[in-house]
């Protein structure tokens, strides 16, 4: 078929979208050819180039991954994004020089990219440059061309993928990434030629990436969070982030502070950073399927004033908490990282092991609210809950290891005769001192059809004959403890 029978059908083509997803439109059948044209520029058509809506400020990811799912590679704009190095925590997508890095890492030639001017663009000037874009398309090549969204005086800077020019009309042929019904798309091209100048402080420039295939490398697709993911997190988090309070992206998390910017991003290093990454070498094989939110708020006034301007909550404990209504961790970090490690905990949890028995859940999150890295594993040490716990002990109101493992979520928290949290926290330390605890944690998740509270595997592992001997002698483990 030929470039101008390809053309032909389009050259009736609204702006409408198609039936089709928006990831499956193609150009409908071919129409006769147009015997008359325009003697300086013929049909051109780079055609079965699906469409994508682009992720928020994702415009120019979103064309170059057209692009080369136009060419038969499963790429998508956040791949893109990867390949661009802009930092995630700015919360943007790729501006040009970030574009371009990333069509070179493909393996595109996107050619000179800008034509820089120091007088407004003459007619000459944009004849030149539609010419060598048009030279481009009917060779089958593709542009991703930044211009003004549109002619208002608060318009935005905006990449759109041209395809095409039909000469009857008069108009080009685009993708626009920013809408779902923005396959095959026309403009006129005057109206193209207004906006594709961008004027600076000093000067003009007309920006086109080509996007000639010359030696293409798709990049190999990862799992988990992608850096896009976490772009598209704070980009959503500034919308309402209050003044004052910086960022970092420290995955699988994405930490906030309005402490000074340096002590956040140490406080996400030395404390996040490096207990998630041995939390998840010792317990879990599954990160948080969601980005959540830790927000570290310098004191008690800043926790309690934002937690209600922002939620419009009122914390019941003045530490921390976590919720998975907001996907967020909370914190009065001048109280200490030490709830902060507890509440990290929780979401790997739900991830890894989301039957895990609420006591098995806690105990492992209270564990670590005293914590530090001894050869290279996560250790928790004796805390502040002990002595209640050995109160307990000597007035003989602490419950049965069995009794305790079979409350369920409810139970445990609205049922507590004020042990189960103690109780669960130092059965995980007894077990970490015999150096069996994350045995123990991987074998309740393995039998959980079989054994939902992990009282069997308990038992089976610490060889327990007589359950009342066994706690007797807990209890007495207890007691030679010291905060």
């Amino acid at each position: 078929m030929t470039a101008a029978r390809r053309l032909a059908l389009l050259l009736s083509l609204s702006s409408c979208a198609c039936s089709l997803g928006a990831a499956e439109q193609e150009p409908p059948s071919p129409a006769p050819a147009v015997d008359v044209q325009p003697p300086h520029w013929g049909p051109a058509l780079v055609d079965a180039v699906p469409h994508l809506r682009q992720r928020p400020d994702f415009c120019g990811e979103a064309c170059v991954a057209m692009a080369m799912q136009g060419l038969g590679h499963d790429v998508d704009q956040d791949m893109v994004f990867a390949l661009t190095g802009v930092d995630p925590t700015l919360g943007r997508g790729a501006w040009t020089p970030e574009l371009k890095r990333a069509v070179e890492q493909l393996g595109f030639d996107p050619g000179p990219v800008w034509e820089r001017l120091d007088h407004a663009p003459t007619p000459e000037d944009l004849d030149r440059s539609w010419s060598a874009l048009h030279k481009d398309l009917a060779q089958g090549i593709p542009s991703i061309v930044c211009m003004r969204y549109d002619e208002g005086p608060a318009t935005t800077e905006h990449f759109r993928l041209i395809l095409g020019y039909d000469p009857v009309s008069d108009e080009l042929l685009y993708h626009e990434p920013a809408e779902d019904d923005g396959a095959w798309r026309r403009m006129d091209r005057g109206r193209f030629l207004t906006l594709w100048p961008l004027e600076g402080s000093q000067s003009w420039a007309l920006i086109r990436l080509r996007l000639d295939p010359a030696q293409l490398r798709p990049p190999v697709r990862t799992e988990g969070h992608s850096a896009g993911d976490y772009a598209q997190h704070v980009r959503s988090l500034r919308a309402q982030l209050p003044e004052g309070f910086s960022v970092v992206v420290e995955p699988p998390f994405v930490v906030v502070g309005d402490e000074a910017a340096a002590v956040v991003q140490a406080r996400s290093r030395t404390t996040v950073r490096r207990y998630s990454r041995a939390l998840e070498q010792d317990f879990f094989e599954r990160r948080p399927g969601e980005i959540y939110t830790i927000w570290l708020f310098a004191n008690a006034e800043s926790y309690y004033h934002h937690t209600k301007e922002l939620w419009g909550e009122e914390p019941d404990t003045p530490y921390g908490y976590a919720t998975e209504t907001y996907h967020a961790l909370v914190m009065n970090i001048a109280t200490g990282g030490g709830t902060l490690v507890h509440e990290i905990v929780h979401p790997y949890v739900h991830a890894d092991f989301p039957a895990c028995p609420q006591w098995l859940n806690e105990g492992l999150a209270s564990l670590f609210e005293h914590v530090s890295i001894q050869d290279d594993h996560i250790v928790g040490h004796t805390n502040w809950r002990l002595r209640g716990l050995q109160q307990a002990i000597e007035h003989d109101v602490v419950p049965s290891f069995e009794w305790l493992m079979q409350r369920s979520f409810e139970e445990f928290y609205g049922e507590d005769p004020g042990t189960n949290y103690s109780q669960s926290r130092y059965l995980c330390q007894y077990l970490q001192e015999r150096g069996v605890l994350r045995d123990y944690y991987a074998k309740v998740r393995t039998n959980q059809r079989t054994d939902p509270t992990g009282w069997s595997t308990l038992v089976e592992l610490l060889r327990i004959e007589d359950e009342a001997a066994f706690m007797t002698e807990w209890q007495a483990w207890v007691m030679t403890l010291e905060e």
